[in-house]
């Protein structure tokens, strides 16, 4: 196995990372500062995009730092997941940058599916203004009223009728739905058919906003913040109809998309957490080095060099093993990647919630507050601790996958 990144990654990751440091990292807290000031809360019909998310974007892409993720040499950087995860752990770093490069989930994934599975005139329709960043999309899968967890259980029906499917569910934490410009959702439901296996009982289909029947009922905050202007909500669908031509790669191949789409994402996922952990990392050394109680620099104080120590081993540990998974996805496919990515979704999270309580418990007061980024850094990882599935699901199916070596289930 060989983690080194080529020429281009690294020369990518470096300037996405002078991208970051020259433009991003000067705005970043008056951006977020604005955003919290302007305290429409739940309310996202009230929210507004400020003007220096279109203006930083617009420069990243003239310089070349655009849809980084996809890695068609044509509309995209052409990078391999593997080189890609180098640029994705600086974008970490920020709670803004992954917007600003067009590599801000869930459009990169929603994008991946368009990109992989979509008709040419899915492509031009929704892949292409997604990819310029002209629009914003959302997904559509987990649900209120049953254990999302298990995927098979969904409630909401995705019925085949003539030439129309009718979608009614409800779905909830549906990232990015908040957003004035999302314009787009891929809805993931229940096609029941008798003669189908249980993993071809499903199916996506591409939903405009403003489809009749589709209604957001409210923004869910968490830990008390709304994210906005991007927003977790929960949408209902009622009798919604749609063409079937809206069905991406056709009734019953939900599950097979959903893995091609959740392999690469949750490299990305992975390698931002692990930048976040290291932006996290840095502000508690800088901040133990310079703040003085009880006569000494806090980094001298209790056990907090070894808790930095014990930080540095596990972010690399992370890195390392987040590398395997996708270097096992460009040279050997998604399939003999399932124990790797799995895993990695398990410790990358659980990487960044210590490093960035270790970081909080150096600021003291200030760690909790918004002076920081600290807070969005602990949200989001307690947060992917159960999107994408939860950690004990990860850690079954790896248990299940070892098993198998021995002839068990």
């Amino acid at each position: 196995m060989d983690f080194q990144p080529s020429e281009r990654a690294s020369s990518t990751a470096k300037r996405v990372r002078a991208f970051i440091d020259e433009h991003i990292a000067p705005v970043e807290a008056q951006h977020w500062q604005e955003i919290h000031e302007a305290r429409h809360g739940g309310d996202w019909t009230q929210w507004q995009i400020p003007p220096r998310v279109e203006a930083l974007k617009a420069k990243a892409r003239a310089e070349g730092l655009w849809n980084l993720f996809l890695p068609d040499a044509e509309l995209g950087a052409g990078l391999s997941v593997l080189d890609y995860a180098f640029s994705a752990e600086q974008t970490g770093r920020s709670m803004m940058a992954p917007e600003i490069f067009n590599c801000n989930a869930p459009d990169t994934g929603n994008m991946e599916v368009l990109w992989k599975y979509g008709n040419a005139e899915q492509k031009a329709q929704w892949l292409t203004p997604l990819l310029a960043g002209e629009i914003r999309s959302v997904f559509f899968m987990t649900e209120p009223d049953v254990a999302s967890s298990d995927a098979t259980n969904m409630a909401a029906t995705a019925v085949v009728e003539g030439n129309e499917i009718v979608l009614n569910g409800k779905k909830w934490w549906s990232s990015g739905v908040g957003d004035p410009r999302c314009k787009i959702g891929i809805f993931m439901a229940a096609t029941p058919n008798p003669d189908a296996g249980r993993h071809s009982q499903h199916s996506m289909v591409l939903v405009p906003m403003d489809t009749q029947g589709v209604q957001i009922k409210r923004m869910l905050p968490v830990f008390g913040e709304y994210d906005e202007p991007h927003g977790h909500g929960e949408v209902h669908f009622t009798n919604v109809r749609l063409p079937l031509s809206n069905v991406i790669a056709g009734p019953g191949r939900g599950f097979e998309i959903a893995q091609g789409r959740l392999g690469p994402g949750r490299i990305h996922h992975c390698m931002r957490m692990l930048g976040a952990a290291e932006k996290s990392l840095e502000l508690a050394i800088e901040r133990g080095l310079k703040r003085v109680a009880f006569g000494k620099p806090l980094i001298n104080l209790g056990g907090n060099r070894e808790r930095v120590a014990e930080c540095r081993l596990a972010i690399d540990q992370a890195r390392l093993l987040t590398l395997q998974a996708a270097w096992k996805i460009d040279t050997l496919g998604v399939q003999a990647a399932l124990t790797d990515v799995s895993a990695i979704k398990v410790v990358a999270p659980n990487v960044l919630q210590q490093v960035v309580d270790f970081a909080i418990q150096i600021h003291g007061g200030m760690g909790v507050s918004h002076d920081t980024p600290l807070t969005a850094f602990f949200n989001q990882a307690r947060s992917l601790r159960l999107a994408d599935g939860p950690d004990e699901v990860h850690k079954g199916m790896i248990a299940r996958l070892e098993l198998m070596k021995y002839g068990s289930k």
